[in-house]
């Protein structure tokens, strides 16, 4: 521990190291980034008291992986996090395929003259989003930039 001082508990949740329940932050900088993850991973609703508090990324797993759907994910991140994380500034936020560059490692197959292109293993490929936010800690002296992948 840094000289026996917490800022609170990592999310998502892990047993501790050091005797403690569970797992807690040991600098300002690990809070503030569980405290992202915390934000962006809770569904709207879900929070008593704070009902507009989390992300409707949920809603986007099923929904094509294209422009207009990645634009929608980016402002849903950066509305959440003005409003409930104002000592953080995000950079960029950068979406894309999860499975982006698999699409090239198919093979063709000819059946009585036709050509046909499979994917290998297409059902246990991941066709989700990747999700990259890079982001600067403003609330300090000094600004720290960090970045959080997540996949939806």
């Amino acid at each position: 521990m840094a000289n026996g001082k917490t800022y609170g508990i990592n999310f998502p949740f892990n047993d501790s190291y050091f005797g403690d329940y569970l797992s807690l932050s040991q600098t300002s900088d690990e809070e503030i980034r569980t405290n992202l993850v915390h934000l962006l991973l809770t569904r709207k609703g879900t929070r008593y008291y704070l009902p507009d508090f989390g992300t409707r990324l949920f809603e986007y797993i099923f929904e094509p992986l294209d422009g207009p759907t990645f634009s929608e994910i980016e402002a849903e991140i950066r509305s959440s996090v003005e409003e409930y994380l104002p000592g953080l500034r995000i950079n960029n936020i950068t979406i894309t395929q999860a499975s982006e560059g698999d699409e090239d490692k198919g093979y063709y197959v000819n059946d009585d003259g036709q050509k046909e292109f499979r994917v290998t293993n297409i059902g246990q490929l991941e066709h989700t989003a990747k999700i990259k936010i890079d982001y600067t800690i403003t609330d300090s002296a000094f600004n720290t930039s960090d970045f959080v992948i997540i996949n939806i």
